[in-house]
């Protein structure tokens, strides 16, 4: 980028800048694209040469379109990792031994202390989701935040939760 002055920067950013974010948004929805937009601009910036390159439009497109790829490959990984249903403790029957009712109880109150402990918004995120069974999207418009922003508060949430089971008996 060593001859690229910050003028024709700024004109490559106001050119582009519409199209790509209506690329984007119909690729990964209105929460998520103004910052995949970014990181489009931020890559394109620290490409070493950029002043020699060919189609800089051309360019900016392909990395919106390698952005939206990846972006939908982690959604993916995320989707097929992130359930609840690993945590997830069934009540002992009745019949049940009373060192399974024991058990039960202490992992409850690990995992209830462990959601208190979450910070607020990460709280709210993974009550509605898990809870009240409200989706992620909706949860980030619920909230106001990007989809990302909820899929890394839920993964925090998790993350505790396995966390506060791992922990020994007393």
């Amino acid at each position: 980028m060593s001859d690229l002055s910050s003028r024709s920067i700024r004109n490559l950013f106001i050119g582009n800048k519409s199209s790509l974010l209506q690329y984007l948004t119909r690729k990964v929805g209105p929460n998520d694209a103004p910052d995949l937009l970014q990181e489009t601009f931020v890559r394109a910036l620290r490409h070493e040469r950029l002043d020699i390159v060919a189609d800089p439009p051309a360019f900016l497109k392909q990395i919106a379109i390698n952005l939206t790829r990846d972006f939908a490959r982690r959604r993916k990984t995320e989707t097929n990792y992130i359930q609840f249903g690993d945590y997830v403790i069934e009540a002992p029957s009745e019949d049940a031994p009373p060192e399974e009712r024991i058990e039960y109880e202490r992992k409850s109150r690990l995992l209830r202390a462990s959601v208190e402990s979450l910070p607020p918004r990460c709280r709210e995120v993974f009550k509605l989701h898990i809870y009240e069974d409200v989706s992620l999207q909706d949860v980030a418009r619920r909230l106001q935040i990007s989809d990302r922003m909820a899929r890394k508060h839920l993964s925090l949430a998790f993350r505790t939760c396995r966390t506060a089971l791992r922990q020994p008996s007393d």
